[in-house]
């Protein structure tokens, strides 16, 4: 009954937006673990089968290029979560640099602004002086 009640919490698994590629294959390994240890098993292709229907949309491209270049019955589970991983990776990389490239924009915008402020004071101050003298 626990070994059936484990399948049905397994069947019933999808991956959370928060959630990422390792989180969501721990959540999955942890139950077919428990179904091992209670003498049945969960096969590999069942578990990546689980992991191409069931992870986030962000993630169709590579399993579309997936399933042109293999036989979706030849994964293996470690395959699988090694290119999961790696879009997760080139996806987060990607955002990251986007904030870093903007911050220097940022940064050289202020930086010209401060020269053309030093400049202004710069002829304020040669004005002041022809005034003066």
């Amino acid at each position: 009954m626990k070994v059936v009640n484990l399948i049905r919490i397994f069947e019933l698994q999808k991956m959370k937006e928060s959630e990422s590629v390792k989180e969501y294959s721990d959540r999955l390994l942890s139950i077919t673990i428990k179904v091992k240890l209670l003498g049945s098993v969960l096969n590999d292709s069942r578990i990546v089968e689980k992991l191409l229907v069931t992870v986030l949309e962000k993630f169709e491209a590579i399993i579309t290029t997936l399933d042109i270049t293999k036989d979706r019955s030849k994964i293996s589970f470690t395959e699988l979560l090694n290119a999961l991983q790696a879009q997760e990776q080139r996806r987060s990389m990607k955002q990251e640099g986007v904030i870093e490239g903007a911050l220097p924009i940022k940064h050289q915008g202020n930086h010209k602004y401060k020269n053309k402020k030093n400049f202004t004071n710069r002829d304020s101050s040669a004005n002041y002086q022809k005034t003066k003298g």
